[in-house]
């Protein structure tokens, strides 16, 4: 690679930032469109639950192949492809007329993310030595807490004046130009470029000709290994209670508090703040105090948070406080939960590892869709579903005080 005035980490950085803000604003958003969508389509609670579903089964199953290939094949390959497949999804999405054509066109959606999260925080973490790994990876999930705000604050503008099918237009035709940007500026990984991690103040010669020098290296046994296990039971926790509350949020104020939608959709905007606002300060922490204490000291405010929305929630700037510590740690949530890879496994197998963990995530994702959809459309509130994402949030808190301290930052 010719020399440049700037480490092509920033480079492969804002690549990924404008993907993962894409992605995010599509996937996170999916909650500030549900209302319109159950009104002018005649759909359930239940049945916007399931459409989200659609998109998570086709995300869990995927994902892990995913961060295999990204291993194999090289992140520039994958994300490119991906990226593609996200633009079509989107589109179709807009022309959605049933619950069959929405699932099918979400579930599209879901197949193009597999590849805007696990390989872009890989390719992210080759590109930074572990000691920076938390500063550039808050930078990065900045990406998916301004999707979330843009998407709170455009919507209700976008459904004045064109219509909630346009949201996914614009959004569908945002990824299909990101076909084009990860093909030209992605590199997988600074080796293949002669280059070292930012950070490493040493010198590299130029790598061979294949994306990701054709890795051999020998996988460990990750299902052997307890602390693969804990800190996925601990995921699948964590994002059990956070879905639980994201996705329904604006329909739970809005229907259950009694709070107008513009109002309502303004806590997508306070949720997507508040989360640049965690990652970047809690993540780059995070290089200081450790991935497990900042994971249990995560955990610990969002259990408090929705404890908070649930008992506090009926007072708007009360609602509005709950919601923005909720998101503070939010935020922080997954790329921490994918930064333990890279801490207790080798940097070669980061990408299987990350997307071997998708499954516990995707699970808890599913399942919390289902049974607050269904408790809410049975009992007319969502107070027994809040009662048990409290519950879960405990017990994502607790697991992580299982994990052993050791940490392989030394050896990437």
């Amino acid at each position: 690679m010719r020399k440049w005035p700037f480490h092509w980490a920033w480079v492969v950085l804002a690549v990924c930032f404008i993907d993962l803000f894409i992605n995010y604003s599509a996937r996170l958003g999916y909650g500030v469109v549900l209302p319109e969508m159950i009104k002018h389509l005649g759909f359930s609670r239940t049945d916007g639950g399931s459409v989200y579903n659609a998109y998570l089964f086709t995300y869990l199953a995927v994902t892990p192949l995913t961060g295999f290939l990204t291993d194999r094949l090289g992140a520039r390959r994958v994300i490119t492809s991906c990226a593609l497949l996200l633009g079509v999804g989107l589109v179709a999405m807009g022309t959605a007329s049933s619950l069959l054509g929405a699932c099918v066109s979400y579930s599209i959606v879901g197949l193009g993310a597999t590849g805007m999260w696990t390989p872009v925080i890989t390719v992210v973490q080759r590109w930074f030595v572990p000691k920076r790994r938390g500063l550039a990876l808050g930078i990065l999930s900045t990406g998916y807490g301004l999707g979330f705000a843009s998407m709170g604050a455009a919507f209700p503008w976008i459904v004045q004046h064109y219509s909630w099918r346009h949201s996914w237009f614009i959004l569908g035709t945002a990824a299909l130009a990101m076909v084009l940007g990860n093909g030209l500026f992605l590199r997988s990984s600074p080796e293949v470029s002669g280059l070292r991690p930012w950070g490493d103040r040493g010198t590299a010669s130029p790598g061979p000709e294949p994306e990701i020098s054709g890795v051999r290296a020998e996988r460990v046994p990750v299902l052997r290994s307890p602390t693969f296990w804990i800190i996925g039971a601990s995921y699948f926790s964590i994002a059990f209670s956070l879905y639980g509350i994201t996705t329904f949020m604006v329909d739970y104020a809005e229907h259950q508090l009694g709070f107008p939608l513009e109002k309502a959709g303004l806590l997508a905007t306070v949720h997507g703040s508040c989360q640049v606002l965690g990652v970047l300060t809690v993540l780059p922490l995070s290089d200081i105090l450790g991935r497990r204490r900042t994971i249990i000291l995560s955990n610990a405010f969002i259990a408090l948070a929705l404890t908070g929305i649930l008992f506090w929630g009926s007072s708007w700037p009360a609602l509005m406080f709950f919601v923005g510590l909720m998101a503070v740690f939010y935020g922080v949530t997954f790329p921490i939960y994918g930064a333990c890879a890279g801490d207790y496994f080798p940097k070669e197998v980061m990408g299987t590892v990350i997307g071997a963990w998708t499954p516990f995530y995707g699970l808890g994702a599913i399942l919390v869709h289902w049974v607050a959809g269904i408790l809410r459309d049975t009992t007319g509130r969502y107070d027994l579903a809040f009662v048990i994402n409290i519950c879960m949030a405990v017990a994502g808190l607790v697991l992580m005080f299982l994990v052993k301290k050791g940490s392989r930052q030394a050896s990437n």
